[in-house]
């Protein structure tokens, strides 16, 4: 069992910052594949940005990439998600998850934490 707790978010203005932070306890998060995904509202959950175990591969939405970056640490079972230029169309929730293997379902969820970008 992981337990996942995001933290970082609040209230930007277009064009700012905002760095999410996705702490992870339990059973080591290193073992996991871990992911994050957002949901406006009135919307479908939406896959956001997902980073391997080791760090070598990571993959954005397209309508992120370039503005938007993954990381982790896993010696601090923690991942991250680096937002830059942010537009009023990222206004979401935000949840990071957990899955054990790539090309599974994600098997763990966090609570989510509210990103409000104003124009």
């Amino acid at each position: 069992q992981v337990q996942l707790v995001e933290s970082g978010g609040g209230l930007v203005q277009a064009g700012g910052s905002l760095r999410l932070s996705c702490a992870a306890s339990g059973r080591t998060g290193s073992n996991y594949h871990m992911g994050w995904f957002r949901q406006a509202p009135g919307k479908e959950r939406e896959f956001v940005a997902s980073i391997s175990r080791n760090s070598i591969t990571t993959s954005y939405a397209d309508s992120v990439k370039g503005r938007f970056t993954i990381s982790r640490d896993n010696a601090k079972n923690t991942v991250y998600l680096q937002m830059n230029t942010l537009k009023p169309e990222d206004t979401a929730v935000y949840y990071c998850a957990a899955r054990r293997m790539v090309g599974t379902p994600y098997d763990f969820w966090g609570q989510g934490t509210q990103v409000t970008v104003s124009s």
